[in-house]
């Protein structure tokens, strides 16, 4: 999945939560849903793509296990106890639905880390712009379509929200 994909289907979830637990809806701020939807990526394919590209090449490393997950809620939990701030949940909320929309149960090695080991699966990955042009391949691969309904899924519920944000500040 690609960041409209991440972003419009978290936010998309975290709607569906508030419309059906109103009490919980006060404490959801989206950008903060917005941020933990990107968490995972914006660690990981920096540190395993870029800084570790010779040794892991892989951009679904420590932010895509449920062990940071568990940190982080854990780390929110505090926080909303202590301070009754709910930001590093609702961000640790995000990074797991990431975690479902990568499907990474079905990476177990990397999901489960560290049950099966250390390390982490080693990926070869293309260079520079074969990269970028090997994503879009997939992204329009009529095979692996559902990259492509989840993008669009994920556009519509930010082109939706925006619509509602601006028909909201207009009418006030």
């Amino acid at each position: 999945m690609f960041i409209l994909g991440h972003i419009g289907v978290t936010l998309g979830i975290f709607l569906l939560l508030g419309f059906l637990l109103p009490e919980v809806r006060s404490h959801i701020d989206y950008r903060y849903v917005a941020f933990g939807a990107l968490l995972p990526d914006l660690i990981d394919k920096p540190i395993g793509r870029v800084i570790f590209a010779e040794s892991i090449a892989n951009g679904r490393i420590i932010a895509h296990t449920l062990v940071f997950c568990f940190l982080l809620f854990s780390m929110g939990y505090y926080f909303y106890v202590s301070k009754r701030d709910t930001r590093i949940l609702v961000i640790s909320g995000a990074a797991f639905c990431h975690l479902l929309e990568d499907q990474m149960w079905t990476q177990a090695t990397t999901f489960f880390w560290p049950i099966f080991g250390w390390d982490f699966p080693y990926k070869a990955v293309h260079g520079g712009s074969d990269y970028f042009f090997a994503i879009f391949a997939r992204l329009f691969s009529p095979d692996i379509s559902i990259f492509f309904i989840l993008e669009l899924i994920g556009l519509l519920i930010l082109v939706t929200m925006i619509v509602v944000s601006f028909r909201e500040k207009i009418s006030l």
